[in-house]
């Protein structure tokens, strides 16, 4: 039996763009066992995934090369008897497990000039992150099978009515989305109009980091309060989710939500979400892909209004 060892990106929307990778790794390889190697944070969703059968979390600091703490992984790992492993992060140390693990067949793009630690190289990156993960399930310089399989999140419905229950949410409910953990110019300013015209209460999710995004918006702030299991359970009994271009977002998409989603300094021809209505009014100086607006204007998102936005929801 084949056994692949999959090395999650260190984000949750690229994480999820990824799952169509193994989609098409499960269509081409009969009773495979694909374990995903994810940070912490991006676990959970893994976890969610129907194409992974075990989930593998490390405690790897954003960054940090923890080279001693990556031996003793890819040791340990090396028992296992991996056929198999694919690197989707681009970073020279995201290769390093598998390499210290002994993974005989070691796949990803060449990233950081990552000859010797990958063994089987790809060169030609696509500008949507989707065929650009689903690519690794093909040999090198082969096109793969449009369209990509879509994502798809599992969730328990009991579950998440608990979870609802838990944080005093009854009835219908539309979540925002206010943070983008890359930086202001991804953050959209209007969600306080926003949740002051909807015709639903509002509950506000994100992490701690997403705290000053949602200060003032009103509804029920539980930005920085839920674990992301919670978020996504909550997410899942939503009737309308709005949110900037995020992990969230995806999550949104991959639980077939109806969605919204506030494009400015990042672009949807690379990180759409898989389904929903994209807004992206992309003026000339857009995407910039800057943590913040380099001009001083903040047009792409300035500009995109509440009208505008209700009516997209509307049309949901």
């Amino acid at each position: 039996m084949q056994r692949i060892l999959v090395v999650a990106p260190n984000w949750i929307g690229d994480a999820l763009m990824a799952q169509p990778l193994l989609a098409r790794l499960r269509e081409k390889h009969a009773g495979v066992q694909l374990d995903m190697l994810a940070p912490e944070w991006v676990a959970p969703v893994a976890r969610r995934m129907p194409e992974v059968d075990e989930v593998i979390a490390v405690p790897f600091r954003h960054g940090a090369l923890e080279l001693g703490r990556r031996w003793q992984l890819g040791r340990a790992l090396k028992q296992r008897g991996y056929t198999g492993a694919i690197v989707l992060p681009n970073s020279w140390k995201a290769a390093l497990v598998p390499f210290f693990a002994g993974i005989g067949l070691r796949s990803g793009y060449v990233g950081e000039a990552r000859y010797g630690l990958l063994n089987r190289l790809y060169r030609k990156p696509d500008k949507a992150m989707r065929p650009h993960y689903a690519r690794l399930a093909e040999a090198p310089d082969t096109e793969p099978r449009q369209p990509p399989p879509e994502a798809r999140l599992r969730f328990d419905a009991a579950q998440a009515a608990a979870t609802r229950a838990r944080f005093g949410i009854e009835g219908r409910y539309a979540v925002l989305c206010p943070g983008a953990e890359y930086g202001p110019a991804k953050r959209w300013p209007y969600f306080a109009e926003l949740a002051r015209r909807l015709d639903l209460p509002v509950a506000l999710l994100g992490s701690p980091n997403d705290a000053a995004a949602a200060e003032g918006v009103g509804g029920k702030n539980l930005v920085g309060e839920t674990t992301l299991d919670e978020a996504i359970d909550l997410i899942a009994g939503a009737e309308l989710v709005i949110s900037n271009d995020s992990g969230l977002m995806h999550v949104a998409a991959a639980l077939g939500r109806p969605l919204v989603a506030l494009f400015g300094s990042s672009s949807p021809e690379k990180t759409p979400p898989q389904s929903g209505r994209v807004l992206w009014l992309k003026p000339e100086c857009s995407p910039c892909y800057q943590r913040e607006c380099p001009l001083g204007h903040f047009r792409c998102m300035r500009e995109l209004s509440v009208d505008l936005v209700l009516a997209e929801a509307r049309r949901l």
